[in-house]
């Protein structure tokens, strides 16, 4: 999502607008049209042809045309920014009415400042596009108590990856009957702290999980599950964020009959009660064409379990991954569009099988609080070799490790001086000992940057702080919360004696 979809505020506002309007581009809201036999097929719970895999994303592009940029973002270099960014003097930013140069000051470098009202707007965003569905938060992007609560008093629920985000959420207050918890490779501590907290739903990724999570759960009792189907669609910005193709360590195979298989295991535990279908097809999709191929295997599944167990789901969650815009001009998903089209989808499709429709479920984590963050760096020297200028900050892989892990791409802006050189290109680079801790390749940046400059990236709310490293021992940044001109610590920096103390042997 961008503020082509969630639209900005005008400058000097300090919020977000309320009226959740989304983008001026025509919206197809047309379902994605397939052949008689496929639907049949599909309506019938039988695994896609090889075929049918290969063109799983495909659709007629009439129904689902290519993302437009944000029209805005090739005139406003702010497109990417909080909705609440607006220009202080010739040289500073504020967001939600808190200059960047003050938290810097402030705080220290490097830093992470996220914009509190930002994320609430994008939960009403979310609840707006998905009337009488759950809105899980996926805690993974970023997790923190504030943000906890934040979370919890705009209405959605939260979905977890481990017994450390389970207990800080419940710890801050969370209902663990709103917490949905997955994993891979969910391990026996993670397990009895779902059971022991009493989670809401626990999504069966593997057969093995199956009869050890039965025999965890206490006599007398039942826990509500989902069965993780891969449907055997690629989608995503990268290869190694792709999760709905067979082939990789997430969910039971429909194609090879995983999914079936342990479906039937599933139903012959009477500690387990298995209310529905979980599907997560990777991160940073733009289109929504991948999705409208996801509920149509899924709901042919649906249709199955129905005729050869007589029972019928009353719940699909179709997982996250919805695309935001990390520099002007590139792709977001439209997510009205997505929300509309996902809805009438599911209806048409149970509707043709004959079934009444789920409640739906969705786990958006980075268009939360991915646009919602900024991270602040100071740059400590500037080096040029040959035809390259090498700009190194404070911080690096350390605190980001998404351009290295990625090849993810930036816009870094300089703030708190007015530049007195035309830009050129530069790379950013970070601290560590690694070749690969660069953090924007090839940016344009004003060609007098020297050390001492304060640079601002922004897009930097999810997966920079989550997936932080202890390497060469340099502490983890701080979090600062900006809203209505205030700041506050939600995090504080890790120092070097949090470091040492847990350092205990000889």
């Amino acid at each position: 999502m961008s503020h082509h979809t969630l639209p900005r505020a005008h400058p000097g506002t300090g919020a977000p607008s309320p009226t959740g309007a989304v983008g001026t581009a025509p919206v197809a809201t047309s379902p994605v049209a397939t052949s008689p036999a496929a639907t049949a097929a599909r309506a019938a719970g039988e695994p896609p042809s090889a075929a049918e895999q290969a063109s799983a994303a495909a659709a007629p592009p009439a129904a689902d045309p290519p993302p437009a940029a944000d029209p805005l973002s090739a005139v406003d270099p702010l497109s990417v920014w909080p909705g609440s960014t607006a220009p202080v003097g010739h040289d500073d930013l504020a967001v939600a009415g808190v200059p960047l140069t003050e938290v810097a000051d402030r705080f220290g470098t490097p830093a992470y400042v996220l914009d509190e009202a930002e994320v609430r707007h994008r939960c009403h965003a979310y609840l707006r596009a998905f009337p009488g569905a759950d809105v899980y938060y996926a805690a993974k992007a970023f997790l923190c108590r504030a943000l906890v609560h934040w979370v919890r008093e705009e209405g959605l629920g939260l979905d977890v990856c481990s017994a450390g985000e389970l207990e800080l959420a419940v710890g801050a207050g969370f209902p663990p009957e709103r917490i949905v918890l997955h994993g891979n490779a969910k391990s026996p501590a993670d397990l009895r702290a779902a059971l022991r907290l009493g989670v809401g739903r626990i999504v069966i990724d593997s057969t093995s999980e199956i009869a050890r999570l039965a025999a965890a759960v206490p006599p007398g009792a039942r826990q509500k599950v989902l069965i993780r189907v891969v449907p055997g669609i690629a989608a995503g910005g990268h290869a190694k964020i792709r999760t709905g193709t067979d082939g990789q360590k997430f969910g039971l195979s429909l194609t090879d009959g995983s999914a079936q298989h342990a479906l039937a295991r599933v139903l012959g535990q009477p500690r387990l009660e298995l209310v529905g279908l979980h599907c997560h097809l990777g991160s940073q999709i733009t289109t929504v064409k991948p999705y409208l191929s996801a509920v149509r295997r899924l709901t042919g599944l649906l249709a199955r379990i129905h005729e050869q167990h007589g029972i019928t789901l009353p719940e699909l969650d179709l997982g996250g991954g919805h695309g935001v815009a990390y520099r002007p001009g590139e792709p977001t998903l439209d997510l009205a569009s997505l929300g509309s089209r996902l809805r009438a989808e599911l209806a048409r499709g149970c509707a043709a099988a004959g079934l009444p429709v789920p409640r739906l479920a969705v786990e958006p984590g980075r268009a939360i609080v991915g646009p919602a963050g900024v991270v602040l760096y100071r740059v400590l020297s500037v080096k040029r070799t040959g035809a390259h200028t090498f700009v190194a900050v404070d911080g690096g892989m350390s605190d980001n490790p998404r351009p290295a892990l990625y090849g993810v791409r930036y816009a870094p802006r300089l703030i708190g001086r007015r530049p007195s050189a035309a830009p050129e290109p530069v790379t950013v680079v970070g601290r560590h000992c690694e070749a690969g801790d660069v953090l924007a390749a090839d940016v344009e940046l004003p060609g007098d940057l020297r050390p001492g400059d304060l640079l601002a990236v922004p897009v930097a709310g999810a997966y920079h702080l989550s997936m932080a490293s202890a390497y060469n021992l340099v502490g983890r940044p701080p979090v600062v919360a900006v809203t209505e001109g205030q700041a506050r610590l939600l995090v504080r920096r890790e120092s070097l004696a949090d470091i040492q103390e847990r350092d205990i042997g000889l």
